[in-house]
């Protein structure tokens, strides 16, 4: 038996898990979907990145897990991967589902194109916060109607300061065991998708393993399931 911490990614909270946690439990694991502070039922608790990485260590210790596999999915991947390193040998593995993952001294944002400025002007804009995402920004990845007005439903603005802020990691992230699931946009050919560049070089890391998913950026809506074995086979690796 393993014991599954599940953070979901931006906007999102434990609730985003609620369809992958029963396949998990039915095979005999411990599972246990996390909510961020600033978020969903933490919604107004002050957070930065340095709080989202506390959160999951806190919740392990609390909890007083082992075996324990960390799955962090989209921004979620920044916190989950420094609190993987944090948690010693508690850590059994960690899952990186279609995320970001994190590079010392960098935050989310400053890896992306324009180096974070659009977000971080938003985030100025809407008080200290990434507004939420309207229904037109899940088209094309896979969901129903009804699984994109969940996602729209369930959704709340983040807080600003944890994509701003940057990461902290004591060692080479190529060190912790690791898999990365790599969701394919529907229609493309799963074998000609490839990751990121600093996610690609990782994986030349003799302890890191790639899957894909022949699906959007929401797995966890859209095929609970398949991604529910994904973590299961992690668990075995």
């Amino acid at each position: 038996m393993v014991n599954f911490v599940l953070v979901a990614g931006a906007r999102l909270g434990a609730w985003a898990w609620g369809e992958v946690v029963p396949y998990l439990r039915a095979a005999g694991h411990g599972v246990y979907p996390l909510t961020l502070s600033g978020l969903a039922d933490k919604r107004g608790v002050p957070a930065g990145q340095a709080t989202h990485v506390q959160d999951i260590v806190a919740e392990v210790e609390r909890q007083g897990l082992r075996d324990v596999i960390l799955v962090g999915h989209s921004y979620s991947g920044m916190p989950v991967g420094q609190a993987a390193e944090r948690i010693g040998d508690r850590l059994a593995r960690v899952v990186f589902v279609d995320s970001s993952v994190p590079t010392d001294g960098e935050s989310f944002v400053s890896t992306l194109p324009d180096g974070g400025a659009a977000v971080e002007a938003t985030i100025a804009e809407s008080g200290g916060f990434w507004p939420l995402a309207p229904a037109a920004h899940y088209d094309g990845e896979g969901l129903t109607d009804e699984q994109i007005a969940r996602l729209v439903r369930g959704s709340t603005p983040h807080p600003g300061a944890t994509l701003t802020e940057p990461a902290v990691l004591a060692g080479p992230l190529g060190e912790l065991p690791a898999t990365y699931i790599l969701c394919v946009v529907p229609g493309a050919d799963p074998d000609d998708a490839e990751p990121d560049e600093d996610v690609a070089e990782l994986l030349n890391s003799k302890r890191w393993r790639l899957a894909k998913m022949d699906t959007g950026h929401w797995p966890m809506f859209s095929q609970p399931r398949e991604l529910a074995q994904i973590l299961l086979d992690a668990a075995v690796e």
